[in-house]
């Protein structure tokens, strides 16, 4: 520019107005696969410019993700589903119950889409026809490991689809197919990306966590410059290895574990320390006859040896498992055994069901129907027994110094004393008890992991105090 010449004003800045995305609304139910589902879902809508809305009342159209186990659960999705279209209007319906649109359609021809269960390509592109998406380049849509229903500390991890068994009373098969195991390397990925993220524990989901890779031969993968296969083994042994922001290993729980050989190769691992000593396994139950009636392997004394065995090499380990009372054809002889099977093997957690029939599965066909009062009452002989078998063994941690993550932190009281929620490595999120904390320290933030004095213990939880 020569000396003197004339400055051009500047032209006015136009201020860029970004696009209102559409908002998705989510109704999440059944089991944690379903959670996952969920997520996926949600974080690839997210990726597509879609703004999440926590009410109906925002949203410009209403997922709802059923569950169709149990008849149970079907009314409940149903419920659901109308209160969806009641508040909203707008809605799509996907997950395990997707299979019966007819059903579904018959009831609400309102809804605008049925999807199946994980077809999240069908259930996305429903939405984008049902609200289209508006691209938005100017903004950071997708968090580091996607969009989580869970609180930030700890993530559901799938590692497989579908079940290779065909259990009497389940239909799971049928509503997700066979055993589909995802790539060792891409579940591997994604647990690395959930710890930088801030998971502090990993909850690893299948239908048969032990099954991991035999659909694929368990396939070999490069994964930090070794091979890795996609077997059980592998992936517990990698999954050890992970580290979070602070350097320590991540809590790493397995849940729905059939008591194959190869699980005992894990127990060292827990008892090392870089696996959760946790195991969640689907005994179902322990008479012989009933578990030849539910297609389910009967081993039941060799597994008691074999938790005698787990025991000897990593005595913290805590085993859950749920049962079913009232199949067909269980005498009040099974019953008893059951009842005597839980007083040797002294699990740490119990969840146990009344059976209930499912449409389509074997069971239904079965002779020797249990009446609804008798299936109550074992109902409830069967949680007696096992609250004290849980009561006891949670006396035995009183006095003991514990590791426990941290899930909720209260509002100081009167005297300005702290409380907070928290879990021991024996408790899994929503199923199993709680640690209760008193006098914790201010700026305790969840996900915390600390070590506490255990002063008391109910048939369930836990009471203490952050140790010195």
């Amino acid at each position: 520019m020569t000396l003197g010449a004339k400055i051009p004003m500047c032209a006015p800045i136009m201020a860029t107005k970004i696009p209102e995305a559409p908002k998705v609304g989510m109704v999440s139910l059944g089991c944690p696969k379903a959670l996952v589902d969920s997520e996926r879902i949600l974080t690839k809508l997210r990726s597509d410019g879609y703004q999440m809305s926590a009410d109906y009342a925002g949203a410009d159209v209403v997922l709802v993700n059923t569950c169709g186990f149990l008849d149970s659960a079907k009314e409940e999705s149903l419920e659901a589903i109308g209160e969806a279209i009641a508040e909203n209007g707008r809605v799509i319906v996907t997950g395990c119950m997707g299979n019966e649109a007819e059903l579904i359609r018959a009831k609400f021809p309102q809804v605008l889409a049925v999807t199946g269960a994980h077809q999240y390509e069908a259930v996305v592109n429903a939405v984008h026809e049902a609200s289209p998406p508006i691209p938005n380049a100017f903004v950071d849509l997708v968090p580091e490991g996607g969009l989580k229903l869970t609180p930030r500390h700890y993530s559901y991890l799938k590692i497989s689809e579908g079940c290779n068994h065909r259990c009497s009373f389940c239909i799971i098969p049928s509503l997700r197919g066979d055993l589909a195991s995802r790539r060792i390397d891409a579940v591997l990925r994604e647990a690395e990306k959930l710890v930088h993220a801030g998971t502090k524990e990993l909850l690893i989901i299948s239908q048969d966590t032990s099954a991991y890779g035999v659909d694929t031969r368990h396939e070999a993968r490069q994964w930090k410059g070794r091979e890795v296969r996609a077997h059980m083994t592998d992936l517990a042994r990698e999954l050890g290895q992970l580290r979070t922001a602070e350097g320590t290993p991540p809590w790493v729980r397995l849940h729905y574990v059939y008591p194959y050989p190869h699980v005992d190769h894990v127990i060292p691992l827990m008892a090392d320390g870089l696996l959760t000593p946790y195991l969640d396994i689907p005994f179902q139950h322990a008479a012989p006859s009933i578990l030849k009636a539910m297609r389910r392997p009967a081993n039941e004394a060799k597994v008691l040896d074999r938790i005698r065995k787990w025991r000897d090499i990593c005595p913290d380990i805590a085993i859950r498992s749920s049962f079913v009372v009232g199949f067909p054809g269980e005498t009040e002889a099974d019953f008893d055994y059951l009842l005597q099977w839980l007083d040797e093997a002294q699990l740490d957690r119990v969840g146990a069901f009344r059976f209930e029939p499912v449409e389509g599965a074997a069971a239904n066909d079965l002779p020797g129907a249990v009446p609804e009062e008798v299936k109550e009452e074992r109902y409830q002989r069967i949680m007696e027994r096992t609250a004290a078998i849980s009561a006891a063994r949670l006396q035995a941690k009183v006095g003991r110094v514990l590791p426990v993550i941290i899930d909720e932190v209260g509002e100081a009281d009167e005297d300005g004393s702290i409380g907070a929620t928290a879990r021991s490595q024996a408790d899994a999120p929503e199923i199993d008890g709680n640690v209760f904390l008193r006098d914790v320290g201010e700026g305790l933030a969840p996900g915390s992991i600390l070590n506490v004095l255990i002063e008391d213990a109910d048939e369930h939880d836990l009471y203490g105090v952050p140790s010195v």
